[in-house]
């Protein structure tokens, strides 16, 4: 597709005009509100996709581009590629497959992106990015960006989840009670269990004695969570309190970030933050169970995995200490299966063996 005509760089002016581009109008609002607290900066406009995003930018021709990855119609690095070959400008990439080293981040930065902001999975983390957007676009905005040559390249390849593999990935998550329920669950587990993350609400410092007191009374290692850790079979890793815990993906290799952010239904960590990040990268090679716990951290969760192909399990209400999080899940139509805590375990696992759901199968 012939992009744009070939037209000068514009030049910077006082406030820096940005034009957003991401395909979720959920994100495009919540970005124009974390740029509307620098006066410094004025977003002139949004775009869903990038053939409304190239009208927008000979319109309106903004100094600024924040630009998303995954996108319909076209995806943001082949965009990239073309605007930098007709119409070079400051693009920041602002996406959630773009964290600082992968390939994503390189290839952006290789098309011609000025600076890379890795945007979290979870929709409620998103104005966490705020500062360091607002400093990104204003080093961009001083940028001198040249043209970059045409070139054959390989096709950018977004890593969502992958189809059916021998790799499966357990997801537990537990709050009030779940200290006693998972202690039941992982002495439960045989030593090659699948890879397994575990967010358990607990104030920092405490879940790394909870993991090594479970790692000398299980079959499988257990250990709190470090960033960038494998998830592998026969180990199972904790979320640190005060931390969010998200499963990601690097080719048929799954490992865990761990970060900071908002709390997320008052929670950090947060079931509902890792669920949806296993929907995103694990997809149908994943199961999901919610245990005891109050409120409703995690069911909306559980049931985007479900809808992804996961097999999903919910523990009864007689068997928990509290039926808040489990009842929530059941109630949303996100538990495939109900059972008692004394059953969790096998039933969790042999859905790993079975795989996805019959409607994905």
């Amino acid at each position: 597709m012939s992009l744009l005509a070939s037209h000068p760089p514009v030049l910077k002016r006082t406030p820096i005009r940005v034009l957003v581009v991401d395909d979720s109008a959920v994100v495009r609002q919540l970005l124009c509100r974390e740029l509307a607290k620098d006066k410094g900066i004025e977003v002139v406009g949004v775009a869903p996709d990038p053939y409304v995003a190239r009208d927008k930018i000979v319109e309106l021709e903004p100094d600024v581009l924040t630009l998303d990855v995954e996108m319909p119609r076209m995806d943001g690095i082949t965009f990239l590629r073309k605007l930098m070959q007709y119409r070079p400008m400051p693009v920041v990439v602002v996406s959630s497959l773009t964290g600082r080293g992968t390939e994503m981040a390189l290839a952006a930065m290789e098309a011609g992106a000025v600076e890379v902001v890795g945007k979290p999975t979870s929709a409620y983390e998103l104005g966490n990015i705020g500062e360091l957007l607002l400093e990104k676009i204003k080093a961009a905005a001083k940028a001198r960006v040249r043209l970059v040559p045409s070139k054959p390249a390989a096709p950018v390849e977004a890593p969502t989840a992958m189809l059916r593999t021998t790799d499966k990935i357990l997801a537990i998550g537990a709050s009030t009670g779940g200290v006693q329920a998972l202690t039941e669950v992982l002495t439960a587990f045989p030593p090659g269990a699948p890879g397994t993350v575990i967010v358990q609400h607990m104030p920092a410092k405490f879940t790394a004695s909870f993991a090594q007191r479970l790692n000398e009374i299980c079959r499988v290692e257990v250990r709190e969570a470090v960033d960038g850790e494998g998830v592998v079979s026969g180990r199972v890793l904790i979320a640190p309190g005060g931390k969010h815990m998200l499963l990601q993906r690097s080719g048929a290799r799954y490992y865990v970030c761990v970060k900071d952010g908002p709390e997320v239904f008052h929670q950090k960590p947060s079931v509902e933050v890792l669920f949806e990040s296993v929907a995103k990268f694990a997809g149908a090679n994943a199961v999901g169970a919610i245990l005891t716990g109050m409120g409703a951290d995690g069911a909306k969760g559980l049931l985007t995995m479900r809808r992804a192909g996961a097999r999903t399990v919910a523990q009864d209400e007689a068997s928990c200490v509290v039926f808040g999080m489990p009842a929530e899940a059941i109630k949303c139509g996100a538990a495939e299966r109900i059972v008692p805590l004394g059953d969790v375990a096998r039933t969790i696992i042999n859905l790993a063996q079975q795989g996805a759901g019959p409607e994905h199968s």
